[in-house]
This record gives C-alpha cells, structure tokens and sequence, in this order.
C-alpha cells in the first residue's frame, strides 16, 4: 500500500527533524559582533541527533498519520538515515566531527563518531547528493508526485509534466 501525499510528507519531515537544532544559527550570525553572542548553533548543533528525539518524532508523525504504524516506523528508519549520513560525511572544514550524543540526556558515555569522517563539503556527498536527485526526478517521472508536493502541489504538477515530456516512456 502506497502512503498518502500526508504520510509522505511526515516521512520527510522525520529524516529533516534532526537538524530544528541549526536554526540557531541564524540568532548566532545575527548576534555575532555582539558583547553577548548568541552561540545557539555552535553549542547546540547536533544536541537533537539522540535516540530520544527519535522515538518522539517516530511517535508524532504516527500520531499525525493514516497509516499509523508504517508512517510511525519510516519515520523511525528516515531519521535514523539522517544520523547515518551525518556519521559518513559532515566533518567541519576545521576537522570538528560533531559527535552525535546518540544517549542523551541519559548518558553522554556514548558518543557517535567515525574517524573516517568525510568534510560536509567532500566530493562523496557531492556524488550522493547527485545520486540521490536523480533518483528522485525518475521517481517522480515514475509514480507521478515528488518532494515538492509538500509545498506546491501545482509546482509538482508542473515538475513531473516537464520530466515526462523531456523523457518520454517508451512503448513496448
């Protein structure tokens, strides 16, 4: 059974959840010349990466589903795949790996980290990222929808028209 254009939506949304924390970045920039600097992003970045915070989203998108428990365990795996890629490659230019605090706040004993760590701006993401857009422009090509209906419905209309009139099925 296929997820409804919600569902689909609060999959999404779960494997972006992690990173609410880099918000703060923008209080930081805004305050950075200050005499009282807001350091939100550089202390807090990361502090949602932790298995608590997964079970609460896991738990608010299948609250907020059709398809309680598929979208709740997606939802689950999707954020879990957001930690993953973090583990594989977002080192910062200075070397820092942010370590993800996986127990927190119950234990900061175990700290998620890979010391084969790629930089965030490494030519491995810039191929998953490809990747990853070209499968998504065939899936929309395929089933019909894209990520972009979770903001424009009319936009991805007009995104999956264009991709089946620039790449036309062939007929058997």
């Amino acid at each position: 059974m296929r997820l409804a254009r919600r569902d689909r939506a609060l999959v999404t949304l779960a494997c972006l959840a992690p990173d609410i924390d880099g918000l703060g970045i923008v209080p930081e920039w805004l305050t950075r010349n200050s005499s009282h600097p807001l350091l939100w992003f550089t202390r807090y970045h990361h502090s949602l990466h932790t298995l608590l915070f997964s079970v609460a989203v896991a738990l608010i998108a299948s609250l907020l589903a059709t398809q309680k428990l598929k979208v709740g365990l997606l939802a689950l795996a999707s954020f879990h795949l957001h930690l993953f890629e973090d583990l594989l490659g977002s080192r910062g230019p200075d070397g820092y790996q942010w370590p993800l605090p996986y127990l927190s706040p119950f234990s900061s004993a175990w700290q998620l980290a890979w010391s084969g760590q790629w930089g965030l701006n490494a030519w491995p993401n810039f191929l998953i990222t490809l990747a990853l857009l070209l499968a998504t422009f065939y899936l929309a090509w395929r089933r019909g929808f894209s990520p972009l209906e979770m903001v424009s419905i009319k936009g991805d209309q007009v995104l999956v028209e264009a991709l089946r009139q620039r790449f036309r099925r062939r007929s058997a």
